[in-house]
C-alpha cells in the first residue's frame, strides 16, 4: 500500500459519528466508498470516546433514519435492555456499538474501510477538493466528506472556519456575550472529556487505582454532594455493572488551554495527555472517596497508545473547528418559536435534533437562553433542524462536513453536538455526496428536495426531515405529513402536532421503535401533580414503594396521560428504570 494511489466516488475522511453514517449511507446508494479512520472502531462519541449514554432524538417520533436502525439494533443485541441509566435513556456497552458498525460495514462490498490512518495534505484544483493524502497512500475521490472529530480537513485545505465566540452583534444571538471576557478567552470552545470506564466489583477486590503526574484531587471536591454517591454512580451505569465517568459538574471535562487541540502537533499531544491524566485522577479519587468496590474497567476498549482499556480510544470533542458555510445555523434557528413547542422549520431541513442547548466550561455556570420543554412527563428539549446548506462551504468544491464541524455559531454548537443529530447529519451529507455522484453535479449544485426525498423514502432507514411529537416513523401517514409540511412550510404546527385522521388504523403495540426488553405489568393508583408531571402509586404487593414518576417516550401515551384523572386505577406496561427511579411506559390499560 506504500504510495498507492486510491479512486473512489466518495472518500469520508473521519470513521466518527457523522463520518461512519455517512460512509454507510453512500455505500447503500451503491457508490463507491472508502473510508478512512484514525481509531480501530468506528462510531466516534457513540463507540471509541465511550459515551455510550447518548442525549437526544428520545422521543419515538425522532427515532429514525440510522439513529433509529442503531438504537434497533443494540434493543436486539444488548442483554438487559437499554434502561440502565438516568442521563440517557439508552445505556449500552460501548462494544456493542463498535461491532454493529464494524457489522454495517462489512455487509458493503463497495465500501472500503482503512483504519489507522490520519490525513496529511488535501489535493486542490483550484477551488475544488480532489483527493487526500495519507502517510502511504493517497485517495482521490469526486466527493470528499470530513468527518473528523476537529475538522481537519478544513486546516489542511484552507478552507475557512470558526474557531471561538461570535459576539452579540455578529447575528443578535441573545445567549452570545456582548464583549469578550474571561470566559471567552479562557476557554474559546467546549471543554472535552476523556470518558473513562470504571467497574462496580460489588465488593472491595479492585486495584488501586495510581494518580497522575498533575494530580490535584481537589478540583473534584463535591463532585456529587448535590446528589449523592449513588445518584452519582447511576448517571452513566452501563449494563455488566460498567460506570461511564462522563461527570460535568467538578468531574472530569477538562478545557485548559484548550487551544492547543488545533495548534502543532506538539501542543496537541500535551493537551491530550494532560486530558486523559485528570480523567485518571479522577477515577483515583472516586475510588478514594466511595471505596475499592469500585475501580477500572478491563478490556472495554482496544489496546491503541494506551496499556489500560479502561479509557476510551480519544476523548469526548463537544467542538472542533467550524465551517463557513453557505448558511450558518444561528441559535434564533433553535429555540422555540413565540407561543410555540418547536423551532421555526427550514425549508433546507436534512436532519433533526432536539436536545437542549448545552454547554461545558468547567468551573463556570455559562446562562443560555432556555429551549427545553415538559413531554411525555419528562424535560426534553425543543426540536429544531439542520439545512443542507450548512454542510456545504461557501466557496470550495467537491467537499461536505459532516461532524461537529458544521457551520453553525459557537452558541449553538451546544444543541447541534449531540450524538443523534450528528448520525443525522452524516446519514444526509452520506445521501447528497453519493447523489452528486449519480448526477455528476458539485453538492451546492443539488436540489435539496430531491435529497429530502431520497432521505424521507430510503429503503434502509428513512429519516424524518419536519419534527412532528405525535407522528410514528412506521404510521401510514408519515410520509404524506413530512412531504405535506415541506410544500407548506408556513402550515408547520407551533404545537408540533400534525392533525392525524381517525380514520386509519394503526397499532401502536407493534411499533417497532420504542421497546423494551425487560417489559413489566405494574398495577396501581395514577397521580397528577402537574399537567405534565405524574406518579404511580404501586399497588401489587411485592413492588410496594413510594410513588415512582411516570415518563414516556411514545406520543399516544403522552396524549393518555394528559387525560387521565387524578387517582385512577391503571395496569401499565414499561420498564422499572432503577437507575432514575422512574416508570417508562409503552403501554396503559384502565
Amino acid at each position: 500500500m506504500v504510495n498507492q494511489t486510491y479512486t473512489a466516488d466518495v472518500l469520508v475522511v473521519g470513521g466518527g459519528t457523522g463520518g461512519t453514517a455517512a460512509a454507510i449511507q453512500a455505500a447503500r446508494r451503491n457508490v463507491k466508498t472508502i473510508l478512512v479512520s484514525e481509531f480501530p472502531w468506528l462510531g466516534g462519541m457513540l463507540t471509541s470516546a465511550g459515551v455510550s449514554a447518548p442525549d437526544g432524538n428520545e422521543l419515538e417520533a425522532f427515532q429514525t433514519g440510522l439513529w433509529g436502525e442503531f438504537l434497533r439494533e443494540l434493543r436486539s443485541r444488548q442483554p438487559g435492555g437499554l434502561d440502565n441509566s438516568w442521563v440517557s435513556f439508552f445505556s449500552y456497552d460501548p462494544r456493542i456499538g463498535a461491532a454493529i458498525f464494524a457489522d454495517w460495514v462489512r455487509e458493503l462490498p463497495n465500501l472500503h474501510w482503512i483504519a489507522g490512518k490520519v490525513p496529511l495534505e488535501v489535493l486542490r484544483q483550484g477551488d475544488c477538493v480532489t483527493g487526500v493524502r495519507f502517510a502511504d497512500f493517497t485517495v482521490k475521490a469526486k466527493i470528499i466528506l470530513d468527518g473528523t472529530e476537529l475538522g481537519d480537513l478544513l486546516a489542511l485545505a484552507e478552507i475557512p472556519y470558526r474557531w471561538g465566540w461570535e459576539l452579540q452583534s455578529e447575528w443578535a444571538e441573545p445567549s452570545a456575550p456582548a464583549n469578550y471576557n474571561y470566559i471567552t478567552k479562557k476557554y474559546p470552545v467546549q471543554a472535552p472529556t476523556w470518558v473513562v470506564m470504571m467497574q462496580d466489583f460489588g465488593e472491595e477486590v479492585a486495584p488501586e487505582i495510581a494518580g497522575a503526574p498533575n494530580e490535584d484531587l481537589s478540583m473534584f471536591a463535591g463532585a456529587w454532594d448535590d446528589y449523592g454517591a449513588e445518584k452519582f454512580l447511576n448517571y452513566g451505569r452501563l449494563p455488566g455493572g460498567l460506570l461511564m465517568m462522563n461527570w460535568p459538574i467538578c468531574g472530569n471535562d477538562y478545557g485548559k488551554e484548550v487551544g492547543r487541540l488545533i495548534e502543532k502537533e506538539t501542543s496537541r499531544s500535551e493537551f491530550l495527555q494532560e486530558c486523559r491524566w485528570h480523567s485518571q485522577n479522577f477515577a483515583h479519587f472516586i475510588q478514594n472517596q466511595l471505596g475499592h468496590r469500585y475501580g477500572l474497567a478491563e478490556q472495554v476498549f482496544p489496546e491503541y497508545r494506551n496499556s489500560s482499556t479502561a479509557y476510551a480510544l480519544h476523548p469526548y470533542y463537544r467542538e472542533s473547528r467550524r465551517l463557513v458555510g453557505l448558511t450558518t445555523v444561528r441559535e434564533q434557528d433553535i429555540l422555540p418559536i413565540a407561543f410555540g413547542r418547536v423551532a421555526s422549520l427550514n425549508i433546507e431541513a436534512i436532519a433533526i435534533g432536539n436536545y437542549a442547548n448545552d454547554h461545558h466550561y468547567p468551573g463556570v455556570n455559562y446562562q443560555l437562553q432556555p429551549k427545553s420543554i415538559r413531554w411525555g412527563g419528562r424535560w426534553t428539549g425543543t426540536p429544531f433542524t439542520i439545512p443542507y446548506r450548512c454542510l456545504i462551504p461557501a466557496q470550495t468544491d467537491g467537499l461536505l462536513v459532516c461532524e461537529k464541524n458544521i457551520s453553525v455559531s459557537h452558541i449553538t454548537n451546544g444543541a447541534t453536538r449531540l450524538q443523534p443529530v450528528v448520525m443525522g447529519i452524516g446519514q444526509a451529507a452520506g445521501m447528497a455526496a453519493a447523489m452528486c455522484v449519480e448526477l455528476n453535479i458539485q453538492p451546492r449544485d443539488l436540489p435539496v428536495r430531491m435529497l429530502q426525498n431520497a432521505l424521507l423514502q430510503d429503503l434502509h432507514s428513512p429519516a424524518t426531515i419536519v419534527p412532528l411529537f405525535n407522528l410514528p416513523p412506521d404510521h401510514p401517514e408519515w410520509l404524506d405529513w413530512q412531504l405535506y409540511y415541506l410544500d407548506n412550510p408556513d402550515a408547520y404546527p407551533a404545537t408540533g402536532n400534525c392533525p392525524i385522521s381517525s380514520n386509519i388504523k394503526y397499532n401502536y403495540l407493534e411499533n417497532k421503535y420504542v421497546q423494551s426488553l425487560n417489559k413489566e405489568y405494574f398495577r396501581g393508583i395514577f397521580h397528577r401533580l402537574d399537567r405534565q408531571d405524574y406518579r404511580f402509586s404501586i399497588t401489587t404487593a411485592t413492588q410496594n414503594q413510594l410513588p415512582l414518576p411516570i415518563v414516556t417516550l411514545r406520543s399516544h401515551i403522552d396524549e393518555q396521560l394528559q387525560n387521565f384523572v387524578d387517582k385512577q386505577p391503571l395496569q401499565i406496561c414499561g420498564s422499572w428504570n432503577r437507575a432514575g427511579n422512574w416508570l417508562l411506559v409503552e403501554h396503559i390499560e384502565k
